[in-house]
């Protein structure tokens, strides 16, 4: 599609921002509706258009969202104020969701849209706020394939490490979910051998450094490095929405018989984590924070009193 094609943007959370800003960029008409007006407004100055209603979304050639979980995906396209109001009247004809939900809701939402007349593409990607500014984001997709291809050069935009078609339905759900598994345990066991190292005398700085330059590094782990060696707690990504995906992975290895037990020790730590906030100053403050506070925990279940070492840590991502 050319660039003249109309997109409709929901979320303008820490990705959705980011990513709408980049289509923009690209020269694409984009209007954008976000709960909290004045979060969108900033993109009006390189030619965003902020609507007042999502049913304003719904006479755009292609609607794209991403927000926090499945029950707010219904929420946006079929609520009471709705793009298509109490799943009623219209809705765009390509319809793509970013956002990391459960594979029944996704399903569901696919059925919904599908008796409005419309094409659901799952959409979701691999990153945060820093990598999208850096051009690495990547992405999966599954739906209907000559849907996905009318899309596909969109989402390249935004996620010009590529985008993966996995194929119809829901598999992109599970793709996103098994990743964010795996986020889960890297963080963990990143973690752990972190601060065994750091313990018996070697710098975090150092121990991190070397291991992003090995054959075990990732850009994962070095972007993450700066956070765990100087404390930086800047959210990429909260605890509990961890949590969330950790559970969601789980119920997909009890449906589908696949034992899954790295995982659920992992989960039942970042459990413990987020109980142990009950010990700070402003708790709900503190669950806002990145989950790589999870090192906080861990480093006092260790006997140990973390400060940052004040490093300027390369994030691979410059």
């Amino acid at each position: 599609m050319a660039n003249t094609t109309k997109i409709g943007w929901i979320g303008m959370g820490r990705m959705g921002y980011a990513m709408a800003e980049w289509l923009l960029k690209s020269g694409y008409d984009v209007s954008i509706w976000n709960r909290t007006k004045a979060k969108a407004e900033p993109l009006t100055k390189i030619g965003g258009k902020v609507v007042d209603k999502l049913s304003d979304l719904n006479n755009v050639d292609v609607l794209f969202s991403i927000v926090s979980a499945g029950k707010d995906v219904k929420e946006v396209y079929f609520g009471p104020n709705g793009v298509a109001p109490n799943g009623k009247g219209k809705m765009p004809k390509i319809v793509v969701d970013c956002s990391t939900i459960a594979v029944d809701d996704s399903a569901e939402i696919r059925e919904q849209l599908k008796a409005l007349g419309s094409e659901f593409v799952a959409c979701p990607v691999s990153g945060n706020a820093k990598v999208i500014k850096a051009g690495k984001l990547s992405a999966v997709a599954s739906g209907p394939e000559a849907a996905f291809r009318k899309v596909e050069d969109m989402i390249v935009k935004f996620a010009p490490n590529g985008v993966s078609y996995v194929g119809d339905g829901e598999l992109a759900r599970i793709c996103k979910i098994a990743h964010n598994v795996m986020l889960g345990v890297v963080i963990q066991n990143l973690i752990e051998i972190t601060l065994l190292a750091n313990k018996m005398g070697v710098p975090r700085e150092a121990f991190l450094r070397f291991m992003s330059n090995s054959v075990m590094g990732s850009m994962f782990t070095r972007y993450k490095s700066p956070a765990l060696v100087n404390l930086d707690w800047t959210t990429t990504f909260t605890p509990e929405l961890l949590l969330k995906d950790l559970d969601l992975g789980l119920e997909l290895g009890r449906e589908w018989k696949v034992p899954m037990p790295t995982t659920a020790a992992t989960r039942e730590m970042l459990q413990g984590h987020i109980g142990n906030a009950i010990l700070q100053k402003d708790p709900e403050a503190y669950l806002e924070k990145d989950f790589a506070t999870l090192m906080e925990t861990m480093a006092n279940l260790s006997g140990m009193k973390l400060q940052s070492e004040q490093k300027n840590v390369p994030t691979g991502l410059e």
